[in-house]
């Protein structure tokens, strides 16, 4: 091995230059940084990084090349109760890693000790960090850009989307190919979807108390690598890296002009509380990464055990740098941040934080699409509608009033408005359009649409947590029988429910966002917390396809394309044309109707488009306004497809009508 040299301080990581590696690190309070190099039987060869700038420490070495499997050891002071757990026995995964080989087993010897240090040496057991070439041939691939006003997002998670898919060859399934194989996007683009939203793909790591249940984390929200692409979704293909054969995969998907959105997860890791596993920030230096309290705790904002300080200066440089890096290295289209109030922390949430700044001013963050889940369990940790734009959010609000009003009758028409306009109140006054309401009805987090209209209680016993897990204030509505099998009458009145349901989402101002398998009547049997569940209860039953459901959804998102007031992506405004608020009597909504009348309206957008809604639990007739109509199908209710001037609509039911001439 040629001596060590003191190489550059950027970029971060492990950097090929076809000549060498330069390898960084930041650790602010490390007193030594030992790099350590693995041969292929797995000797360990340790060299110290010879250079410091700042508080990144680096160095060089000659003829390594790509494929090199290394980790740190870091030495500095064990005071837990100031934040320091420098433990030299434990090594390190690089927190900027491209390519980590190998897991993180439950073995006591990740635990550096809670108070007390724990010396026991795990580097023939942990995962090893591997230097990654950045040559992979993008030709020439374009981002599709779609617009917001245009956008339909499907949330999928890699496996579960393709695992059980019957077109797709068998050694393929569940993997990064499989999202780009010919029979995935023919899929998708039949169905509408412009923007794939996948769940988790950086590496992570299952937690020790799942492991010991002889369960696994199945979404992914628990990471310890956020630059590295997971290779637990690679086919294994001799010569093609995880990370190559992700990469080939958004390529196919933007050739089909699909964009592909990551859902990332920056408010905390798998290294868990003070009892957790060692494996990079917290053995790198934990009084830097991690909020801590004064007695070196960890505040658990995140309800799993640690939260990322945001607010520091090098570990905000080092998440921007991994977004980036997915963008440059990925082609990514955007982002879904998970937690994401934490972002935003100083501790206090704060709108103008630097986190927010930093990605605006950032030309290649900033050009794509960012998504807030605007929660978290800390203090004020609820912040819908107060995301700094370019920032869309998920919209509880939307979820949760169309559940209210459709299956239990509650709420006001104006309540329902609101939502269906966009909901104006939470987002126009922070002069953001209307996209920046996420609509959903359902999302990986909860019961699938199907178990929605079939369950009104959790059933999460396969969790091994005594169905304490999930929540338990779903707004669903069995419809009389608790179960997937009932009558033909109840069946029929859930599949009323479901009408309503998506075509409420996917004719809404604002970003409609389906959950995958929704549109094929995917069930999950009642449980509404499945993030243990890898195998057939998550992953999409393709066998048991509903290809009604499919078209009812397939015809509602071409037909929103086809309406310039949702398409537009500017809020509503009284007498321009794009929304009429009418009651059963096809005249405007009285004041008193807006408030407390029956729940019966019709919705007309851009003056051509009627939507007859009926969420009452009894029949209804509706008077539709001046004109000929003709119902649309699949959306004629009991209707056929002639020209109409009544409705006679079932109880929770919908209709579409589009003017003539």
């Amino acid at each position: 091995m040629s001596r060590i040299q003191g190489g550059k301080p950027t970029p971060s990581g492990a950097t090929y230059d076809g000549k060498g590696v330069n390898f960084t690190l930041f650790s602010q309070h490390a007193q030594r940084v030992e790099l350590c190099l693995f041969d292929k039987q797995g000797t360990e060869t340790r060299v110290d990084l010879p250079a410091r700038s700042g508080n990144i420490w680096h160095g060089y070495l000659p003829a390594l090349k790509p494929g090199q499997r290394y980790g740190y050891r870091v030495h500095g002071p064990w005071q837990p109760q100031r934040g320091h757990r420098f433990n030299a026995a434990k090594l390190l995964v690089d927190p900027c890693a491209r390519e980590v080989d190998g897991d993180v087993p439950d073995d006591v010897r990740f635990q550096g000790g809670e108070w007390e240090i724990d010396l026991a040496d795990n580097g023939d057991i942990a995962p090893k960090s591997v230097v990654v070439a950045d040559d992979f041939d993008w030709q020439d691939d374009v981002a599709p850009r779609v617009p917001w006003g245009e956008t339909i997002i499907y949330e999928a998670h890699v496996r579960g989307l393709t695992k059980r898919h019957p077109s797709i060859p068998e050694a393929l399934r569940g993997t990064y190919a499989a999202l780009g194989h010919p029979a995935m996007i023919d899929y998708l683009r039949a169905l509408g979807i412009t923007t794939l939203e996948l769940l988790p793909v950086a590496q992570f790591a299952h937690e020790p108390r799942l492991l010991r249940a002889g369960l696994t984390n199945y979404w992914g929200y628990n990471p310890f690598a956020l630059w590295a692409v997971d290779p637990r979704y690679a086919s294994g293909e001799p010569g093609v890296s995880a990370l190559q054969e992700f990469q080939q995969a958004v390529k196919a998907l933007h050739a089909a002009g699909i964009e592909v959105v990551l859902d990332v997860v920056f408010n905390h890791t798998a290294e868990l509380e003070e009892i957790g596993p060692t494996i990079n920030l917290r053995g790198v230096d934990n009084a830097s990464y991690y909020w801590l309290d004064e007695s070196g705790h960890y505040p658990n904002w995140t309800g799993c055990g640690n939260t990322v300080n945001l607010s520091h200066p090098q570990v905000r440089a080092w998440a921007l740098d991994c977004l980036r890096c997915w963008v440059q290295n990925c082609h990514v289209d955007g982002f879904r941040f998970d937690l994401a109030t934490v972002l935003g922390r100083t501790p206090d949430y704060d709108i103008a934080a630097e986190f927010f700044n930093e990605m605006k001013a950032c030309p290649i963050l900033s050009a794509v699409k960012l998504i807030a889940e605007p929660w978290d369990i800390g203090p004020g940790g609820y912040q819908v509608g107060n995301f700094p734009a370019p920032f869309a959010e998920w919209n509880d609000h939307f979820r949760d009033v169309n559940r209210r009003f459709w299956l239990h009758g509650a709420l006001s028409n104006g309540e329902f408005a609101r939502r269906f306009a966009g909901s104006s109140d939470v987002f126009a006054q922070s002069g953001r359009p209307p996209s920046a309401s996420i609509n959903l009805i359902t999302a990986h987090d909860g019961f699938t649409l199907r178990d929605v209209v079939s369950f009104e209680r959790k059933h999460n016993e396969a969790n091994a947590e005594d169905n304490r897990d999930g929540s338990s204030e779903n707004h669903s509505n069995n419809h009389g029988v608790e179960g997937l099998t009932a009558s033909p009458d109840v069946q029929q009145r859930r599949r009323q429910s479901v009408h309503a349901l998506l075509t409420t989402l996917l004719l809404a101002q604002g970003t409609p966002m389906l959950l995958a398998g929704d549109e094929m009547g995917q069930t999950q049997h009642g449980n509404n917390n499945a993030y243990c569940q890898d195998n057939e209860l998550t992953w999409l039953n393709w066998p048991q396809f509903d290809q009604g459901l499919y078209d009812f959804t397939a015809a509602l998102i071409h037909l929103r394309r086809q309406i310039p007031a949702l398409t537009a992506d500017s809020w509503w405004q009284e007498g321009d044309g794009n929304v009429q608020w009418l009651n059963a009597g096809g005249q405007p909504l009285m004041s008193e109707e807006w408030t407390q009348g029956l729940h019966r309206m019709q919705i007309l957008l851009s003056g051509r488009w009627l939507i007859t809604i009926n969420a009452t639990q009894d029949v209804a007739t509706m008077t539709l306004p001046n004109g000929e109509w003709h119902a649309i199908p699949p959306f004629a209710g009991d209707n056929n497809p002639i020209l109409s001037t009544a409705w006679h609509g079932p109880a929770h039911g919908v209709c579409v009508f589009l003017k003539q001439g």
